[in-house]
C-alpha cells in the first residue's frame, strides 16, 4: 500500500492490535487488514468520535476491552456515526427497522463496526436510497449493459431467507438494486462488499449441497467439472453461494426476475479478493451474471455526488 509498515506498538497504541486480523502465510494481506482497522481507528478519532469495545455491548460489570475500529453501541444507534451522509444514515435506519421472515442480521456491527462490510455497502450505496434518477445513473454508469431503469435499493437482503426455493440459507447481498425491465418483469443488481475480509476456506453446508449442485447446473455458468473443488472446503466457497442465490432467484418458479447479476466490490489493495474474483471468473463459461469491480473504481465513475464521494475516500481509502 506504499505505506510503511506498521508496527505492533503503534497499533496496540491505537487500540487496534487484533489476532483475527493475521492471515496464515499471507503477510501482505495481514498489513492490509492491519491497516484499514488502524485507518478506521484513526477516521473515528479525527472526527471525534469515542471508542468502542469487544464486546460491541458488555453487560454492567463485565469485563471488555477498547477497540479502536469500534463505536460504543448506544452512540453509534443515537448519532448514525457509522455512516456518512444523511441519506446512508437514513438507509440504514430504515433497513433496522425492517424485519425479513427468518433474516440474520447483526444489528450490532451494523451500527458499531466501522469494518463491517454491510454498513459499508450502506456508505457506499445510501445515498442512492431510496430510488431516484440518481441511482439509475449510478447503475448504468457502473454497468453499462444493465437493462431498465432502477425501481428499488435494498440493503443485506435475501429474497429468502432459509427457503428452500432459493438456497435453504442465510446468505445474503449487502446491496440490491432492482431494476424494472417493463411488463411486470423485474432485474436484479446483487452487491456483496469485501473490505476487511480475506477469502477464507469455508465448507458449504453438506445438507444443503444438492441443492447448490442443482442451481449451479441448472444456470449452465460453470465449466464442466469446476464446481467440484467448491463443495468441499475453498477459499472460493462463500462466492459461489452467493453467486448461487443470484442464480436461484432467476431460476424461482415465479419467474419474477428475467436478468441478474452477482457484483463483488472491494478496494483495489485487498489482495485476497482481486485474485479470488479471477480465480472465480476462470471457472465460468458464461460470466454474464457475475463480475467485480474496486472501491476506487466505484468513486472514479463520477456518479455519486462529489461531497459523498470525497467522504467515501477519506474513510475507506488509507493514503
Amino acid at each position: 500500500m506504499g505505506a510503511q509498515r506498521l508496527t505492533r506498538d503503534e497499533l496496540e497504541a491505537a487500540h487496534c492490535w487484533e489476532a483475527d486480523d493475521r492471515v496464515p502465510a499471507r503477510p501482505a494481506m495481514t498489513e492490509f487488514r492491519r491497516r484499514l482497522r488502524y485507518h478506521q481507528a484513526q477516521w473515528r478519532e479525527s472526527n471525534g468520535h469515542p471508542i468502542g469495545s469487544q464486546p460491541i455491548a458488555p453487560k454492567a460489570g463485565a469485563k471488555a476491552r477498547s477497540v479502536g475500529s469500534r463505536l460504543p453501541l448506544a452512540y453509534a444507534r443515537e448519532t448514525g456515526a457509522n455512516f456518512i451522509t444523511a441519506r446512508a444514515f437514513e438507509a440504514a435506519r430504515a433497513r433496522a427497522e425492517l424485519t425479513e421472515p427468518r433474516q440474520s442480521v447483526d444489528h450490532q456491527r451494523l451500527w458499531a463496526d466501522l469494518l463491517w462490510s454491510p454498513a459499508l455497502a450502506v456508505n457506499l450505496f445510501g445515498d442512492l436510497a431510496p430510488a431516484d434518477d440518481l441511482a439509475d445513473r449510478a447503475v448504468h454508469a457502473w454497468l453499462p449493459d444493465a437493462p431498465g431503469t432502477v425501481l428499488e435499493v435494498r440493503f443485506t437482503h435475501s429474497p429468502g431467507w432459509l427457503d428452500p426455493e432459493f438456497l435453504n440459507s442465510l446468505r445474503a447481498f449487502d446491496a440490491m438494486f432492482v431494476l424494472d425491465l417493463g411488463g411486470g418483469d423485474n432485474g436484479i443488481v446483487a452487491v456483496d462488499v469485501k473490505y476487511h475480509e480475506w477469502s477464507k476456506p469455508e465448507t458449504p453446508r453438506p445438507e444443503n449441497m444438492p441443492r447448490y449442485v442443482e442451481v449451479a447446473k441448472k444456470s449452465a455458468a460453470f465449466r464442466r467439472g469446476a464446481t467440484v473443488g467448491l463443495e468441499g472446503r475453498s477459499a472460493l466457497a462463500v462466492m459461489w453461494l452467493e453467486h448461487l442465490l443470484l442464480l436461484s432467484m432467476l431460476q424461482h418458479p415465479s419467474g419474477a426476475w428475467k436478468w441478474g447479476r452477482y457484483v463483488v466490490a472491494h478496494p483495489a489493495g485487498n489482495s485476497d479478493f482481486a485474485d479470488a474474483c479471477a480465480r472465480y471468473r476462470e471457472l465460468l463459461v458464461d460470466q454474464s451474471t457475475f463480475s467485480s469491480v474496486t472501491v476506487e473504481e466505484l468513486l472514479d465513475a463520477k456518479v455519486l455526488p462529489v461531497p459523498t464521494a470525497a467522504a467515501l475516500r477519506e474513510r475507506l481509502l488509507p493514503s
